[in-house]
């Protein structure tokens, strides 16, 4: 129920606007009346113009008051686009900073999660690596354990003279399975060059033959070539050679060089 805000034998103030409207009112209502009391053969020529001239005088406030409420209006319609365009800004600007945040919060998870990634990658890497050494160390000690020691030997040297020749003979005799003993190969050789390697017979039934005999132990080249040895010079002068061709000839044909006394 509307609240009563008029004090008893009080009139409430009235306003410039409500003034002007009461007196427009008032004016129609006493040219009505007028109009109403003239007769009807009265000149109302005269009339008529006076009450259209305050009619018109009237109209002036109830149009003043019309344009004062429309021009209200048009400022309350303003000011309510304005308080609206400004609450659309306000949300404008509200969903671009939500919008800025959730991309600033996306793109700082992408970049977690990228450099987790590459964290968990490098570390993947560096255990892959860690492990192909350990497996390629463990290959080589393998390797190393299979792989038969090998003894380094020193190469043996003999001294460059009858001594020398007879003995690397001997080794190399021993090789092939060709009997003999120093001793027996030293006496024939004595006997037979007297320990020279470039001995030669020219005057004996193979020299007559045009094959002489040669060397340490005197053997005529068919001979030789025969009996040669494996591993030796081809040079019927060279001291080894030649007392290998002729043990390997002596034990093919009397057991071995120690059986042998004379010419053979």
């Amino acid at each position: 129920m509307p609240k009563n805000t008029t004090t008893p034998g009080h009139s409430p103030k009235l306003t410039k606007t409500h003034k002007l409207a009461i007196a427009g009112v008032a004016t129609l209502s006493a040219a009505a009346l007028a109009f109403t009391l003239v007769p009807g053969d009265s000149q109302t020529t005269t009339t008529d113009a006076a009450s259209m001239a305050q009619v018109a005088y009237s109209e002036q406030p109830i149009k003043d008051v019309k344009a004062s409420i429309t021009d209200r209006l048009a400022g309350a319609d303003l000011k309510a686009q304005a308080i609206a365009a400004k609450k659309k800004a306000a949300a404008d600007a509200e969903a671009a900073a939500k919008k800025k945040a959730a991309e600033a919060a996306a793109a700082a998870k992408k970049k977690a999660a990228d450099a987790a990634a590459s964290k968990k990658a490098a570390a993947e890497a560096a255990a892959k690596k860690k492990a192909e050494e350990a497996r390629a160390k463990a290959q080589a000690a393998s390797r190393s354990a299979q792989r038969p020691m090998v003894q380094t030997v020193a190469m043996k040297t003999y001294a460059n003279n009858l001594d020398g020749w007879i003995r690397q003979s001997l080794d190399i005799m021993a090789k092939h399975g060709i009997p003999g003993s120093y001793n027996g190969l030293y006496r024939n050789i004595m006997r037979e060059s007297s320990g020279n390697p470039n001995a030669i017979n020219n005057w004996d039934i193979n020299a007559i033959n045009g094959i002489p005999s040669k060397g340490l132990l005197q053997v005529i080249p068919p001979t030789f070539n025969a009996y040669h040895v494996p591993g030796t010079s081809w040079n019927i002068y060279d001291p080894v050679a030649n007392i290998t061709a002729a043990a390997n000839y002596a034990a093919d044909k009397y057991g071995s060089m120690d059986n042998v006394n004379s010419a053979y």
